[in-house]
């Protein structure tokens, strides 16, 4: 895993000076994410720089030192990723007569380009990725991201200078760059708890769309075309709901464990020490238990636990461990040291992002990186095979409500909404005895709320938007702002997809899954130079999970139906068939405790209005309702902390 950036100026615009001294800053701010060795190439006439930062994993020798060029001197490569096929690749370019100097990936790469084009050569690769191609002899600069999102890439001109990075801190280096909040990003920040692609936080600076490629012509500056896609995730989709499995369920699943085993052991290639992230969830447990069935010794996990009740986990992933039979490394972690790591967020995730589980995938990243250098991960089986409680409630809830009239639905939405969710969760807890013993102790209030949203939305769309979001009143919450409609929901409101459980497992897929649980995984881990890598992405298991029926996926009120029926060939039933617990702090305990100062000082009603971004009004009467225990808010004030923090850090007056 790597950084990479560089620039691209007009002939003439910079001499070999400028650009290196330019490019040495820009990847000195990304050393986290490769600490091992660091490179530089100029282009003086061309006026190209690109610069690279390397944490070594495939091929430890200088043979993996970049930018690299090809062996035909046409193409120079900065490449941030792992191709996970590269073996396969380079067998066949052997046969075609390359021949190679290193054992890395990157050269095998190179080679793949050369020997197919940028547009064939790039559909083969399965691998994530983002990488910056010059080519010489077209004079043009190509930027391309991996299919689903796994590495990030962010660009942009800044005056004459055409400017890219894997963070935003290499492009803050940038001497001549002026940092200037997008309050349309802004607004989609407190929607979604991220900044969506491709919009990022600064005016004029984008993040590149996975599965696609940027191309910037040398002789054209300043013109800054729309990224080209090369894979697209709703034609897999539309190609599975028309070839759906007709396999029985001991057929499925063989074939399932199979197809995910062999993604798992393409990424268990590595020159370094190896092991996988353990929650205890089903995900990362099924993950494990794959890596361990292709493994001839134990497989180094590590998990975390807290002490507040209803927040830790460790316990499942101990018990999991035991019976795979991994070499297990828990951490139990005071409220102390995990507030500690707040401080260092905005520098950790520099730009806005509020997903508190931030938090402990940084803490685990940080006790795997202790003894491993590479560390798979159980991500986008939420996404893949219907996760998450929207996926198999939202149908059910939409089917009932939609049928209403909208005056009903909205007089219905109010008359929740006249408990606040403390006394739902009263109400709740009075009745409780009367209650089956799975529904005991069910927190409704802010559920309750959520219904309430949900009955206001007029299309699936807006009841889409109002599951994912936080911040309902956006508009009366930064100020002078107006949220862009994003291209993704503009297009899927054409699409024929009659089952609305899958429409929003591929919006989860397309938007939440690159802009939070991936980017929150890479920053994480990159923080403390270790590589993530996650098997459920791999092209041909998204391809398998597009043909498997929804039957498969959500059953008896209960979704990854197919991925607990795998788990349960590896571990006893009991420790499949729990509730989903997440990855979360209590935050909402926190706020009213600890981190009361911490977060007063940044609400200050006076800062706020000096500031001139945010509602002062607004974010202050949620505080002393939070603060009273009249509502949880803590995911709102939580976003407004973490952007109050980023803006500290980052924007100077």
């Amino acid at each position: 895993m790597c950084g990479i950036a560089g620039f691209l100026t007009a002939q003439n615009g910079a001499n070999a000076d400028t650009l290196r001294a330019w490019t040495t800053d820009a990847c000195a701010a990304l050393a986290h994410r490769g600490p091992d060795d660091a490179g530089v190439w100029i282009d003086e006439a061309s006026g190209i720089a690109l610069g690279h930062r390397r944490l070594a994993v495939i091929d430890l020798s200088p043979g993996g030192h970049q930018p690299m060029a090809s062996a035909d001197e046409r193409y120079v490569i900065v490449y941030n990723g792992e191709i996970y096929n590269f073996k396969d690749l380079r067998k066949e370019l052997v046969d075609a007569g390359h021949s190679f100097r290193s054992h890395s990936d990157t050269e095998v790469l190179l080679a793949a380009l050369t020997e197919w084009g940028l547009e064939r050569a790039i559909q083969r690769f399965n691998g994530m990725f983002a990488f910056a191609l010059w080519d010489k002899k077209q004079g043009q600069l190509h930027l391309a991201r991996d299919r689903i999102g796994e590495k990030p890439l962010y660009y942009g001109w800044v005056g004459d200078v055409f400017i890219f990075g894997s963070e935003l801190k290499s492009i803050c280096a940038y001497p001549d760059f002026r940092a200037e909040i997008n309050r349309e990003a802004l607004s989609l920040f407190f929607r979604y708890r991220y900044v969506p692609s491709p919009y990022s936080i600064y005016k004029g600076i984008h993040k590149l769309t996975p599965g696609t490629v940027l191309t910037i012509s040398a002789a054209n500056t300043r013109i800054l075309p729309d990224p080209v896609p090369y894979w697209s995730l709703q034609d897999v989709v539309e190609k599975g709901n028309a070839d759906p499995f007709l396999l029985n369920e001991s057929e499925l699943l063989d074939n399932f464990e199979q197809l995910l085993a062999d993604a798992i052991e393409k990424r268990m290639v590595s020159d370094v020490p190896l092991g996988a992230f353990l929650s205890g969830g089903i995900d990362s447990s099924t993950i494990v238990a794959l890596m361990q069935s292709r493994s001839n010794r134990p497989v180094q996990t590590f998990s975390i636990g807290f002490n507040e009740a209803g927040y830790d986990e460790a316990v499942y992933a101990k018990e999991i461990a035991s019976h795979i039979g991994t070499s297990h490394t828990e951490l139990y972690v005071t409220a102390r040291q995990a507030m500690d790591v707040i401080p260092s967020l905005p520098q950790m995730y520099d730009e806005p992002f509020a997903d508190c589980s931030q938090i402990p995938t940084h803490l685990v990243a940080s006790l795997a990186r202790n003894q491993v250098t590479v560390s798979l991960s159980g991500d986008g089986g939420d996404e893949l095979f219907a996760g998450y409680w929207r996926h198999f409630m939202a149908m059910r809830i939409w089917n009932q409500a939609q049928h209403l009239p909208i005056p009903m639905r909205k007089l219905m939405s109010a008359a929740i909404q006249t408990l606040s969710p403390v006394n739902w969760d009263k109400l709740r807890h009075s009745i409780d005895f009367l209650l089956p013993q799975k529904l005991k102790g069910f927190g409704v209030g802010d559920r309750a709320y959520k219904l309430a949203s949900i009955l206001n939305a007029g299309n699936e769309m807006e009841m889409y938007k109002a599951l994912v979001s936080d911040w309902h009143n956006r508009e009366a919450l930064v100020l002078n702002a107006s949220e862009p409609e994003l291209a993704l929901f503009k297009n899927i409101s054409k699409w024929e997809l009659s089952d609305f459980r899958k429409k929003i497992m591929y919006l989860d897929a397309m938007s939440y899954l690159p802009g939070d649980i991936l980017t929150k995984v890479d920053r994480a881990s990159m923080a403390v130079s270790l590589e993530a890598r996650v098997p459920f992405l791999d092209p041909e298991v998204i391809a398998f999970a597009s043909r498997v029926s929804i039957n498969m996926k959500i059953r008896n009120g209960k979704g990854k139906w197919l991925l607990r029926q795998l788990l349960a060939r590896h571990v006893p039933e009991s420790m499949v068939n729990r509730p989903k617990m997440g990855f979360a702090v209590p935050i909402d305990h926190w706020l009213r405790g600890p981190l009361r100062d911490w977060a007063e000082e940044l609400l200050d009603a006076r800062r706020l209005e000096e500031e001139g971004m945010l509602n002062a009004v607004l974010v202050r009467t949620r505080w002393q309702e939070h603060l009273s225990g009249k509502r949880n808010w803590q995911n709102q004030l939580w976003n407004v902390l973490m952007y109050q923090a980023w803006q500290a850090e980052w924007i100077k007056s």
